[in-house]
């Protein structure tokens, strides 16, 4: 599971881990004239594996290599701790070696069933949380075709569903919110066009507000995603293409399109950018955070503040020059 691309580790939570224990007598380490430091001084340089070179020979080298890492309890029991006249003083001659498990700091259970073990992993940061979990389930197929009988894998915490239901819930709110914009225009402005032309600005400001995240390596998190604020991201544009259709309306042809729409786009966009300026300035205390705190809201104002610089130039441009277009208006 390490080897996964993206999993910087994998730890390993309840259950027994296995130890060789080496229980010792002090009145028998003294009768040799031994320590438990020096016994476990003793063990660990016996635990190893050294390397020795290489030995070349006929053209040909051979890499040597020294295996000491025990893995039994008679391997342990056989370590030379002393020597005595040429007598070998052995491990289990001073202590007795038993297998046993640490010592246990908590466990895990699940779905009253029991103890488990949990295995948790941790992406590398920076990593794309998606593909990262659907590459960890590929690989967990493979690793449960080679469990022994009885033990079962089962994940607990998928992040690729929350991800999707909240890209989900971003999207049909999205599109359930133009169709709505495009619905109350119509009704109050009797022109279809008006909710078009601010529905455009949906996608728009939302492929400003992404690419710009992008740009400046904002990550796109679950606060950042749930910042999304849909009547912020149409709010100018109503407002400049009501009064653009309210300003055709009162000129009654008299006057250019284009005029008419270019001095109603100048009369709303002063207090309609200082509007969304103000909008912005609440998000600074947000950015000066620090710590976890920042961490977990500096996304969602830095995505706040993205998305409201599209509206305060190019939404109202968008929604004022595709009016100076069309050809007539109809207003209730």
């Amino acid at each position: 599971m390490r080897s996964v691309p993206g999993v910087a580790e994998v730890n390993s939570w309840g259950g027994d881990e296995r130890q060789l224990q080496v229980i010792v007598d002090p009145a028998i380490l003294a009768r040799y004239d031994l320590t438990i430091a020096g016994l476990a001084d003793i063990l660990e340089k016996n635990n190893a594996n050294v390397g020795g070179g290489a030995l070349d020979r006929a053209g040909q080298a051979s890499v040597i290599q020294g295996v000491g890492i025990v893995t039994s309890r008679e391997e342990i029991e056989r370590i030379v701790v002393a020597s005595r006249d040429g007598v070998p003083t052995l491990v289990r001659d001073v202590a007795r070696v038993v297998e046993g498990r640490e010592i246990r700091r908590g466990a895990v259970t699940a779905d009253g069933t029991g103890e488990v073990v949990l295995g948790l992993g941790f992406m590398l940061m920076g990593g794309n949380s998606h593909d990262v979990t659907r590459s960890l389930k590929v690989r967990l197929e493979e690793v449960r075709k080679s469990l022994p009988s009885g033990i079962d894998v089962t994940p607990v915490y998928d992040r690729t569903e929350l991800v999707d239901r909240v890209l989900h819930t971003v999207r049909d709110n999205l599109f359930e919110g133009a169709l709505l914009v495009i619905a109350v225009l119509f009704i109050f402005l009797g022109d279809l066009r008006a909710g078009l032309i601010v529905a455009a600005a949906i996608p728009l400001s939302m492929l400003f507000a992404f690419n710009l995240m992008l740009r400046v390596g904002i990550a796109g998190t679950l606060m950042s995603l749930g910042a999304i604020d849909f009547g912020l991201i149409v709010d100018s544009s109503v407002i400049m293409v009501e009064n653009a259709v309210k300003r055709m309306a009162e000129s009654g042809g008299q006057a250019r399109t284009a005029d008419v729409v270019r001095d109603a786009a100048i009369e709303v966009r002063r207090p309609t950018m200082f509007g969304e300026l103000i909008i912005m300035i609440v998000y600074l205390p947000i950015l000066a955070l620090e710590g976890i705190e920042g961490k977990l809201f500096r996304p969602m104002a830095l995505r706040r503040s993205c998305r409201r610089k599209f509206p305060t130039g190019k939404a109202g441009w968008l929604g004022s020059s595709v009016d100076a277009t069309g050809r007539g208006c109809n207003s209730r």
